[in-house]
């Protein structure tokens, strides 16, 4: 059996090839990021590129593949956009370690005020200040998947009260995940807010003006998840009046425009949606991509399937 993949340029092929020990055999590569006509009608997987948004899974009408491979671990949208006929994985194991690095550094630079000592390093001011630690602070991760659970094992070593809160309360061995219902008992408690969801119906600006305002004063809230998962309005009322700080790797709108008021506020640190953006991406995603050619040649089912359309 042989099976052909595209993948959307050298940098992911180029991992693959690298990646240790022997590489399944029969796999014909073809370079092809959607943004031009297929090189051909029928693929057995095709990898969209990492950025540039899902618009691009358009250009798979007419294209027959047996599996689209996401670089992304989210995938809200892609029903609406990606045709009908196709089997959709996301990037489960791809992100998770990056994301939660950026999380934990996240915190770390607003607990010890990081931001405020390179701006006064930046005027030649020497302005030391006693700031609260992570150690000691009770932290509630909201969304307990993959990278609620990196955050998680990060924070391990933090001495942190950890709350953990899921879709639905469960037990996971000696671990309780509270319920989603439960916030409201859960964030008058919080010093800092993970917030990791995947962006569904339910989730979207499930960080309103009701949530923030449950918080205690000076608590710290960081979005590693998708934008619309705040809303935005609500973080800029709470941010202005000074009472919450905020580190996001997510806006919505995204990118956030230039001059927008939230760039201006000292209590809110910004990055430009950067939790997955780094050198540890590509391996994983190669080694996923190995997974799925070894599952379909050996005629088992994809890993990660969260679509059908």
């Amino acid at each position: 059996m042989s099976i052909v993949v595209s993948v959307p340029g050298s940098a992911l092929l180029n991992t693959y090839q690298a990646l240790p020990g022997p590489l399944p055999q029969g796999v014909e590569f073809v370079k092809w990021d959607l943004t031009s006509p297929p090189p051909r009608d029928r693929f057995d997987i095709v990898v969209p590129p990492y950025m540039g948004g899902i618009a691009v899974l358009a250009a798979l009408e007419g294209v027959h593949a047996e599996l689209v491979q996401s670089q992304s671990i989210g995938y809200d949208g892609v029903a609406s956009v990606l045709p009908a006929g196709f089997v959709f994985a996301n990037a489960a194991s791809v992100h998770e370690t990056s994301t939660a690095e950026l999380a934990l550094a996240l915190m770390l630079a607003k607990q010890r005020g990081i931001p405020d000592f390179v701006r006064a390093a930046e005027r030649g001011e020497w302005a030391p200040e006693r700031l609260a630690s992570l150690a000691d602070r009770r932290v509630l991760i909201v969304g307990y998947g993959g990278v609620g659970k990196a955050i998680e094992a990060r924070l391990a070593g933090f001495e942190v009260e950890i709350t953990r809160v899921a879709s639905r309360a469960r037990d996971e061995g000696d671990l309780h995940i509270h319920g989603i219902d439960e916030l409201p008992a859960l964030l008058p408690r919080a010093d800092i807010v993970v917030v990791g969801t995947p962006l569904t119906d339910a989730t979207r600006h499930l960080v309103d003006d009701e949530f923030l305002s449950a918080l205690p004063d000076g608590a710290l809230v960081v979005n590693v998840a998708r934008g619309a998962v705040a809303d935005t309005d609500a973080v800029l009322k709470h941010a202005t009046e000074g009472r919450l700080r905020f580190a996001l790797d997510v806006t919505d709108p995204e990118p956030l425009p230039q001059g927008h008021p939230l760039f201006a506020l000292p209590n809110v640190l910004i990055s430009p949606h950067v939790g997955g953006a780094s050198s540890a991406m590509m391996p994983r995603m190669a080694r996923l991509l190995r997974r799925q050619i070894e599952r379909m040649l050996a005629g088992e089912p994809p890993l990660n399937v969260v679509l059908r359309t």
